[in-house]
């Protein structure tokens, strides 16, 4: 059996007997059609399927900005995905707290059967749960797979049946599964074309589609942002490709690429990522198939590449295993660290969410969020270890911050990542790691390419001051008529002194393992 299915309703059914007579398969993180597994397990086994998506209102209405470039990426992907002629009438839209809306709908919908994915976050589960315990009252078959994730939940254990907490061990033991499976593939003679798909036939996926009208009913488009409270942002004028046909077209453009990831990624002015996290995220493109483009790229980019996928199912499995990091540190004895509060910090705070520290690499970064909506993954890591290293600020309000404005937001990815800064994660990240933002400035952002981009108000500097403006002499400054605090900031805190004391902060966790 390939990567992918795993059925929450125990036993077997025939494929060939299409038992189901109007099923329903609802989206969430995964909105497309093709290597979809509850849609591919729903038109195996049904005569007609619909499918849904739900606004979720519990989700919605707690978004602070009407202008969220989230909501309007899926509604965009939506109508992507309702215009196509495969899809054409097939798709239902909602605005409507899913909780307690879905079997109500699924109760006028009349249907068999409701398919759809698995989504490890807490109230995702809760949610999820709460409808396989109303379908089953109501006698209705409901089927859940695995789709986002190439291993989820326990499928990758250690040798004592738990659940791995460092990342280099899981992923050795994740490639050593992929390895078996590619293995028992090639020994079956299975094309490899079907490696980690769908195990249905997925050409007989569209034909069960049903358009709306076919069940007696007439939802039309998909309501309007405006409808649903929303309003547009700068996400097309961002030129962000949107829905299957976007993330193909980045797929294409990375595949030409992907063997100098290793070497390109950490540059932020470089074109060295995929670009494909939001896409991911949203389900707009399948972890299979990229899964697969880096095992057939067989590069060091490639496998580079494939680490990072790896990372983001590690992180879905701690998240699944461990649901306190949420609201937590992983590691307990980081709870026990006394952050800076009071007012100091909340201006502290407020010039780091606003690019104004004084210092260019992480205050590019910062503006870079705040104009995009994106975040190269190194500055993630120099903004992050800034905050809770440079500052001394609690982990979790930096992790709010990007959960807001995050256009690939991912609860598991976003507070693994947070928590790897802060030393307080799963893996073995020492506390005495930090990054100086001058010296990640000159070593990979060199020329400055990318701090004069989002920093125009320096961009006159040379290479050699931009990236410590605070370093040049009063002669230099004058001569280009530069005056520092009033057309850039000074730094709000010294990086050498902040190291001092976030050591001495940190002995706190020292002395509580011992």
């Amino acid at each position: 059996m390939s990567v992918g299915a795993e059925n929450s309703r125990q036993g077997s059914i025939k494929p060939s007997s299409r038992p189901y007579r109007r099923s329903l398969v609802i989206l969430r993180r995964d909105l497309r059609i093709d290597d979809h597994q509850a849609l591919a397990h729903a038109c195996h086994l049904s005569e007609s399927v619909q499918l849904l998506f739900v606004f979720d209102r519990a989700i919605l209405d707690a978004l602070p900005d009407r202008a969220d470039r989230r909501v309007e990426f899926i509604w965009e992907s939506l109508r992507s995905l309702e215009s196509g002629a495969a899809l054409a009438g097939s798709l239902i839209t909602v605005h409507a707290h899913a909780q307690d809306a879905l079997p109500e709908l699924v109760k006028a919908l009349a249907v068999d059967a409701v398919f759809f994915n698995h989504d490890d976050d807490p109230y995702a589960l809760c949610r999820d749960g709460h409808l396989t315990q109303a379908l089953r009252a109501m006698q209705i078959g409901c089927f859940s797979y695995k789709d986002h994730v190439v291993f989820e939940r326990s499928e990758i254990l250690t040798q004592a049946s738990k659940p791995y907490s460092v990342f280099t061990p899981y992923k050795q033991s994740w490639l050593k599964r992929l390895a078996a499976q590619q293995e028992a593939i090639a020994e079956a003679k299975v094309d490899q074309r079907r490696l980690m798909a769908p195990d249905p036939a997925q050409q007989s996926a569209c034909r069960a589609l049903a358009h709306s009208r076919d069940w007696g009913l007439w939802f039309g488009t998909p309501p309007s942002l405006e409808a649903i409270g929303f309003r547009s942002t700068n996400l097309s004028q961002l030129r962000v490709p949107v829905g299957a046909n976007g993330a193909r077209a980045l797929l294409k453009d990375f595949a030409g690429r992907i063997d100098r990831y290793d070497k390109a990624r950490d540059f932020p002015a470089l074109k060295g990522p995929s670009y494909l996290s939001v896409h991911l995220r949203f389900g707009t493109i399948s972890i299979r198939e990229l899964t697969r483009l880096a095992l057939q790229a067989a590069s060091s980019g490639a496998q580079t590449w494939l680490s990072e996928l790896i990372w983001r199912d590690f992180y879905m499995q701690i998240l699944y295993h461990f649901p306190h990091v949420v609201r937590q540190s992983f590691k307990p004895e980081y709870d026990l660290i006394a952050w800076e509060d009071g007012s100091k910090a909340s201006a502290d705070f407020q010039a780091w969410c606003h690019g104004q520290t004084g210092y260019p690499l992480v205050d590019a970064a910062m503006r870079q969020l705040l104009q995009s909506g994106y975040m190269h993954n190194r500055l993630r890591m120099v903004t992050a270890s800034f905050l809770c290293k440079d500052l001394g600020l609690d982990w979790r309000w930096g992790e709010a911050w990007f959960a807001q404005h995050l256009l690939d937001f991912d609860l598991a990815a976003n507070n693994g990542g947070w928590q790897w800064a802060a030393s307080s994660g799963c893996d073995a990240q020492p506390y005495f790691r930090i990054f100086n933002p001058v010296s990640q400035s000159e070593k990979f952002d060199r020329e400055a390419r990318f701090i004069r981009r989002y920093l125009p108000e320096i961009a006159q500097l040379s290479d050699k001051q931009i990236h410590a403006p605070w370093e040049m002499g009063g002669l230099d400054a004058q001569a280009i008529g530069f005056k520092l605090g009033s057309d850039y900031p000074l730094p709000i805190v010294n990086h050498d002194q902040a190291r001092k004391k976030t050591l001495e902060r940190y002995q706190v966790v020292k002395r509580a393992k011992l």
